[in-house]
Formats: structure tokens, C-alpha cells, sequence
């Protein structure tokens, strides 16, 4: 009886007989079901998709899995880390016990695995270094998966990502495993899980050298069999050895490691992490093409059928009457809900056309919407047409400058076609490249300094789980898909971290000299994590960030404003900022 699965599996539409809401989640599809619930597709407010397990009744109606549930996903809840799909909301006191974690546009390993076969050796062994690089983060707070196999890891496009840690040990507290029963899977726990001992984070690495095998061959390293004689078989590891020959001699390693029948004898989390990215000789986050095609196409497409489901969820409601009120209309096909509304009378004479309001579209929410559908969102804001990503909740500077919404920071910059006020329509700013304008005192720079543009507005939005944000300062440009690439980009920013991908630094002025001199004397830690931008430790309204950009020029960002994604309590924030940049003198 394991903890649930599914969390990044395919979306199947709801019965008759199941639930339409859950606890103000309106539940939209079935992603999957385990030996502890169902799991369902939900969403936020916000339309971010979340991934809802109702826990099965049986469960339900034990004081002592109540409460261990509470423990256990409280504890979960501060599991911060790359490669974990964080757990967002629960509630264990209702009559039917759920939680909700963040949804990964992902495949599980074991489907990976069924259907298109082993994973070539180099990607095995990055996954597996990303895993124990998770399992890191998650033996830190305290915490022990308990359960970790094949279909609580999934394969996403920005990598794999681990579910369910810590859940499954409230299970174990329940009259079903008190009568005989056991939380696990068989095929992937560890001797002294098998044997009944106290499980450590040990417990964990064994299980990832028993993935690691599978993952990268086909081949359980204790043969093939039931999962009760694989079981037995485990248990007796310090007896009988598993037989590891035929495995490649750079897994072989590994595994004699991870497999020890001594718990104290295995590589930590940290240790094994290292040996794989050796091993596989790529960078441990370098994603760009790390699953094979097929298997990539279908992560890709598991993705958009999200992305369309959420977008038909946000597609608004023809304009209503003043008086009127939208009643929802359930059918029997939770996937096709349309609201209601009596149809406002026609006037004799149709009014004259009137253009509607610039009103921002919510593709920070709605992340890689398909072309079709991003094009029709996207329609009523032509005049910024960078715009592809954020909400009016991160368009305002806070400075009565740069008002946009989620822009790609200040439409038209660099092709001369969308010049500022303050300059002509060459594009060069009235005056000397010295005179400042707006006010701004970042222009009152030596005339060695060429100021190519000044104050363009830029918005970067709080990532998504599974989405990777990409700037470049140079154009200036941001792209929620990630798509600008590492030779042109500046700042990549993930959930769980924000990445310099040049020297950047916190400058004390706004003069190009002086922010040079910051960019060469103190520069920024290249990561910034989770926990520091959530706290504003890290980034705070009125910082002046410098970075020499990809191209040589001078970029400087000066942060207007910081706001929370206002989701969760550990979402990480969005920044909105005005970029200056200036090309340096001739050597």
C-alpha cells in the first residue's frame, strides 16, 4: 500500500460519481489514484494548477492517522528545495481529508519507464543526482521520504521533481497497518524497512540505488519476481547480495554503494548527487535536452492538455447586464462548465463602437498557453507587445513610471519603433548621451558611457512551479517560457531559486562608474534561493542591481517594487523594475 501517485499523470475526465469540488477547489480532472486516495487536477485564484489528494475514508476514520496526517504535512510544508513539488494547502480536521501541492506538467518514471523503455545512462544518472540532491533538502527539515519509487519521481522538462515525501509514514500509524498491513512498495524500500527497523535517510538512498538501476536498464537488481518475493529478497541483503554484474561499470559503482546492507555504509544524499554529476559529465542543472525526444514530446504535451483546461477554465463569461448574476451550470463532464445568464435586451439602434479597456490578460497564471490561445489573450494589449507574461498585480512601478503589466520589459526596446517620451524617435535621448531625463540622476554619466536607452520598464512575475523565466537585459526582454538562451539571457528564475547568469552586484549609485565599480568589487551570490527572496533578504524595493550583460554593455535595474504572489506563504516573489543601459567606452 503505497502513498499516492499521479501527481504529474495524465487528466481523465471526472465520472458521474465523483466529486466536483473539494474545499472551495473546483476539481477539473482525474490525474491519478493510490493505495492512499484519489488524486485530482484543481486550481487556485490565481488559476495556478495544483494537484488535490482526497484521502481515502478508510483513513478518514482514524483518530490516529488525523493526526499524524497533521504532523506529517506540516513538516512537509517546510521542505524547501530544487527537484520538490511543495505541498500548498491541507486540511486535516474536515470529513474528508485532503492536500494540495503544487502540479508539475510531468510524466511519472514508472509510465516513462512502461512506455518508452530505460533511460539512456546519462540521463539516469542525472536524474538520480537531482533526486538525491531533493532527498538532501528533505533529510535537512527533518524529514524521510519513506516511500520514494518510480512513481513519486517525475520527469518534467526542467527536470525531475520528487512528490509525496514524508506522507506515507502517517499511514502507518492506521488500524489497516496495525492489522497486518504496510506502508512501501516492496520493490523499492530498504532492508531495514523490510526487516521492520527504525528508517533513516539511509532508508531513502537505497531505494533511489534500486530507481537508479531500474531506471537506467530495465533490470531490478534483485531480478524479476512479485513484489512480496522482491521484498523478501531485500530484506535478506546482508545474507545475499544483490548481483549486479551486467550493469555499466559507472552505475555498478554507485550502486555497490547505495545498495550496502549497512545503512551507515551508504553515500549521503549530497555525496551521491556529486558522484552522479561526475559520472555523467553534465552540469547537474543543464536541462536543455535531457530526456530523449519521444519521451520529451510527451512531457510537452502532457502540458499543453493543462494549459488548454485551464485556459478554457479562464476564458471569461460573455458581458452581462448590470443587474444580472452568473449562476454556474454543472453537466455531467466536469471539463465543460459554462455560466449563465439571461440575455440582455437589444437596443433598437446598435450604439457606436466603443474600443474596450487595455485590460491585461492573466498569462502569468495561464504560463505556456498554446500559440492560438496566447494569441487571442494577448489581443488587447497589441500597444505592449512584449507583453507575454504577469497581471496587474506586478504591473505597477510603485513610481508612476512603467505601469506595464507583466511586460517583456518596455515594447519595442532596442528597434527604435516605441521611443520614451523623453527621447526622439532615433531612439537617443534629447540632448548629450549625459542629460538626464525624467529626473532620473542615472543618466549623469561621463560622456564616455553612450546611453543606449533609460527607465525602460521591466516586470519579472513570480514563477511557477515548473516554470523557468528568462531575462535579457540587453533587448530588453522576458520570457516566461525560458526560451532566450544561456549565451543571451542575464537572470534565470525558477521556483525554487533566482540565477545571476553574470556577475551582478548591489550598487550604492546610479552613475555608470559607480555601478561598474559595484559589478567588479561586490558581486551578488550567483543563487539566490527560495527561502532569502521570500523573506527579503535578498532583493528589496529600491535595490539598484548592476551586471555587465552578455553583449558588454551596462545594464542597471532599479527595483520599484516587490510583491508577493499573494498564493502562499512560501511563493516566491515577482519584481518590477526601471533598466537603464549603457554601452561602455571603447577600449
Amino acid at each position: 500500500m503505497g502513498s499516492i501517485t499521479g501527481t504529474g499523470g495524465a487528466l481523465r475526465p471526472l465520472t458521474a460519481q465523483e466529486p466536483r469540488e473539494l474545499a472551495g477547489y473546483r476539481l477539473l480532472a482525474r490525474i491519478g489514484e493510490g493505495g492512499m486516495g484519489s488524486v485530482y487536477l484543481s486550481r487556485t485564484r490565481g488559476n495556478q494548477p495544483v494537484a488535490l489528494k482526497m484521502i481515502r475514508r478508510e483513513y478518514a476514520g482514524d483518530s490516529e492517522f488525523r493526526r499524524r496526517f497533521q504532523q506529517e504535512v506540516a513538516a512537509a510544508q517546510q521542505v524547501r528545495g530544487y527537484h520538490l513539488v511543495p505541498v500548498v494547502d491541507h486540511d486535516a480536521d474536515g470529513e474528508q481529508p485532503w492536500l494540495a501541492s503544487a502540479y508539475v506538467p510531468g510524466i511519472p518514471l514508472d509510465e516513462a519507464l512502461d512506455e518508452h523503455g530505460p533511460l539512456p545512462l546519462i540521463t539516469a544518472l542525472q536524474l538520480v543526482g537531482c533526486v538525491a540532491r531533493a532527498l538532501d533538502a528533505v533529510h535537512a527539515a527533518g524529514v524521510v521520504h519513506r516511500d520514494l519509487k518510480p512513481g513519486n519521481i517525475l520527469l518534467g522538462a526542467d527536470g525531475p521533481w520528487v512528490i509525496d515525501f514524508g506522507i506515507a509514514r502517517a499511514a502507518e500509524a492506521t488500524r489497516l497497518t496495525r492489522s497486518g498491513g504496510f506502508i512501501g512498495t516492496p520493490q523499492f524500500m530498504s532492508p531495514e524497512h523490510g526487516n521492520g527497523a527504525e528508517l533513516t535517510p539511509a532508508t531513502d538512498v537505497f531505494s533511489l540505488g534500486l530507481i537508479a538501476a531500474v531506471a537506467a536498464t530495465g533490470r531490478h537488481p534483485y531480478g524479476p519476481g512479485g513484489g512480496l518475493t522482491i521484498a523478501t529478497q531485500i530484506a535478506n541483503t546482508a545474507q545475499r547480495p544483490p548481483d549486479l554484474t551486467g550493469y555499466p561499470d559507472v552505475l555498478r559503482t554507485l550502486l555497490e554503494r547505495a545498495l550496502a546492507a549497512d545503512p551507515a555504509a551508504r553515500p549521503a544524499p549530497a555525496e551521491l548527487a556529486a558522484l552522479c554529476e561526475r559520472a555523467s559529465g553534465r552540469a547537474a542543472r543543464d536541462f536543455d535536452g535531457w530526456l530523449p525526444a519521444p519521451l520529451a514530446a510527451a512531457v510537452d504535451e502532457r502540458g499543453r492538455a493543462v494549459r488548454l483546461l485551464l485556459a478554457e477554465e479562464e476564458t471569461p463569461p460573455p458581458p452581462a447586464p448590470p443587474a444580472a448574476t452568473y449562476v454556474p451550470t454543472r453537466t455531467g463532464d466536469a471539463l465543460h462548465h459554462a455560466p449563465t445568464q439571461a440575455a440582455p435586451p437589444r437596443p433598437a439602434t446598435p450604439p457606436p463602437a466603443t474600443p474596450a479597456p487595455p485590460t491585461v490578460p492573466k498569462a502569468r497564471k495561464l504560463r505556456r498557453v498554446p500559440l492560438a490561445i496566447a494569441a487571442v489573450a494577448l489581443a488587447v494589449v497589441v500597444g505592449t507587445a512584449w507583453s507575454l507574461y504577469g497581471d496587474t498585480g506586478y504591473g505597477s512601478s510603485g513610481s508612476g513610471s512603467g505601469s506595464g503589466s507583466g511586460t517583456e520589459a518596455g515594447a519595442g526596446a532596442g528597434d527604435g519603433k516605441s521611443p520614451s517620451a523623453d527621447s526622439p524617435a532615433d531612439g537617443k535621448p534629447k540632448g548629450s548621451s549625459s542629460a538626464p531625463t525624467g529626473g532620473a540622476t542615472a543618466t549623469q554619466a561621463p560622456k564616455t558611457y553612450e546611453l543606449l536607452f533609460q527607465d525602460r520598464p521591466l516586470t519579472i512575475s513570480p514563477p511557477g512551479t515548473g516554470v523557468v523565466i528568462t531575462v535579457d537585459m540587453d533587448v530588453p526582454k522576458v520570457d516566461p517560457r525560458g526560451e532566450i538562451g544561456a549565451d543571451a539571457d542575464e537572470i534565470q528564475y525558477i521556483y525554487q531559486y533566482l540565477t545571476f547568469r553574470t556577475p551582478t552586484a548591489k550598487s550604492p549609485g546610479t552613475t555608470p562608474e559607480v555601478c561598474r565599480q559595484a559589478v567588479d568589487s561586490a558581486p551578488l551570490p550567483a543563487e539566490l534561493s527560495n527561502d532569502q527572496l521570500v523573506k527579503g533578504e535578498a532583493l528589496k524595493k529600491g535595490d539598484v542591481l548592476c551586471t555587465v550583460t552578455s553583449e558588454g554593455n551596462l545594464a542597471m535595474l532599479r527595483l520599484t517594487d516587490v510583491r508577493s504572489s499573494g498564493e502562499t506563504f512560501f511563493d516566491p516573489p515577482g519584481y518590477t523594475g526601471l533598466l537603464t543601459v549603457w554601452k561602455p567606452p571603447a577600449a
